[in-house]
């Protein structure tokens, strides 16, 4: 049980902790109108890492690389839809804060609601199985 708690613990150290510190910007564009795209654009991509935090609010090492992608790919002169489709080509559609619905994507769009159907089947027979032992 000692070595199986010792490996537990390293295993926990070994991972790298995911800060949810707020983003240091890398590099910004002197220009405020490719300043406030890039930031846009950030927002309408997920962390990866993170999965809850859009690329311009995380913190992780994932992220600022993603920022980093982005501003890079502005400064060459592509287009927001450009660097979408090269990031969806990248890592999929999941990057996208909204993905698009299409038969691949349907999991993702339908998920919370069979896990509320689930969870609310539960309830039910948890409280028929609890009225039926009172009775």
């Amino acid at each position: 049980m000692k070595i199986v708690f010792a490996f537990l613990l390293l295993m926990m150290a070994a991972v790298p902790g995911v800060s949810h510190a707020a983003p240091t910007v890398d590099d910004t564009f002197s220009d405020p109108a490719m300043e406030t795209r890039a930031r846009n654009l950030q927002r309408q991509l997920r962390c990866l890492v993170c999965q809850g935090e859009s690329v311009d609010e995380s913190g992780s090492p994932f992220a600022a690389d993603v920022r980093h992608l982005v501003r890079q790919q502005i400064a060459d002169g592509k287009s927001d839809q450009q660097i979408e489709n090269f990031l969806v080509v990248r890592y999929g559609d999941f990057i996208l804060m909204k993905p698009p619905v299409q038969p691949d994507t349907w999991l993702l769009w339908l998920a919370p609601f069979l896990v509320l159907g689930a969870g609310g089947a539960v309830a039910w027979m948890t409280v028929k199985k609890a009225a039926s032992r009172g009775a």
